[in-house]
């Protein structure tokens, strides 16, 4: 990656992780994750190879891990990573072929990176190393399962509307 590279990555996760820190601020059990949106956006303005993309992804886990507040934050070491392989490859697969390609490729790499979230805590769960918050693991499924969606909805959305300027910027 060219340094020039590297500080549009930078710029998006810190962007990302600052409005992700105020969102935590707000009182409630789940906030979104602006970080996912950032990166994608970064990731889609740069098309790293997937070897970097899985390293923008884990210096995100890292960054979401150290600011959440959620049932097992070390999740996102694994499910940051996911989500920024899949939005490469992803955004490869649909570069020539769709319009709205940026949307599709957060919102299908904000899915992926929120299940397997999901599945890693859940995985906690079972294994009783935290306790199940609902009562059930299929409990705590159904009640976060629209949380992911409306997330990778709003997630495909600011990506969408970012990307236009952003690509004109790098244009120059």
């Amino acid at each position: 990656m060219k340094s020039k590279d590297i500080a549009i990555v930078g710029i998006c996760l810190a962007i990302g992780a600052i409005l992700r820190f105020v969102a935590n601020m707000f009182p409630g059990a789940i906030v979104g994750n602006p970080v996912i949106a950032l990166y994608c956006l970064a990731i889609i303005l740069i098309r790293p190879s997937v070897k970097e993309a899985a390293g923008i992804g884990l210096v995100a886990g890292v960054m979401s891990m150290m600011i959440s507040h959620s049932i097992f934050p070390p999740a996102n070491l694994i499910s940051e990573p996911l989500g920024a392989v899949v939005c490469a490859v992803t955004y490869s697969l649909l570069k020539e072929k769709i319009p709205l390609k940026e949307a599709v490729t957060t919102f299908v790499s904000t899915c992926v990176s929120g299940f397997s979230f999901i599945g890693i805590c859940m995985a906690v769960m079972l294994a009783s190393v935290v306790a199940v918050p609902t009562g059930t693991v299929t409990g705590f499924f159904i009640a976060v399962l629209p949380i992911v969606i409306i997330t990778a909805v709003i997630n495909s959305v600011v990506t969408q509307i970012l990307y236009i300027p952003s690509k004109k910027v790098l244009a120059r």
